[in-house]
């Protein structure tokens, strides 16, 4: 199991994310409008800048839902090899058999 405080500040991560998506889309538009004068897309750059860091959607760390384990992380199943390993040999897994030789 990976250390409680890790999670839980992925999860702060995550909602962080969340509420300020629409802020840090609308303000990434303006900064990449060729069209618009510097001096607004600049403008545009520090009001991004002024927004909390782990409001950025890059800074949230893919975990395994059953143990928290942020490595060998699997996407589709989100959880790690070792608890898909687990269980997939208790058979909890539809589809998924664990070969034994």
């Amino acid at each position: 199991m990976a250390k409680k405080s890790s999670v839980e500040k992925n999860e702060h991560r995550r909602k962080l994310v969340k509420s300020y998506a629409g802020r840090r889309s609308r303000l990434k538009a303006l900064v990449s409008n060729k069209e618009l004068p510097i001096e607004e897309r600049f403008a545009a750059v520090l009001k991004l800048a002024e927004l909390p860091r782990n409001s950025a959607k890059v800074r949230i760390r893919n975990r395994c839902e059953v143990t928290g384990r942020p490595r060998a992380y699997y996407r589709k199943l989100k959880m790690s090899r070792i608890a898909l390993r687990e269980l997939g040999s208790q058979g909890q897994i539809p589809g998924l058999v664990k070969s034994s030789w």
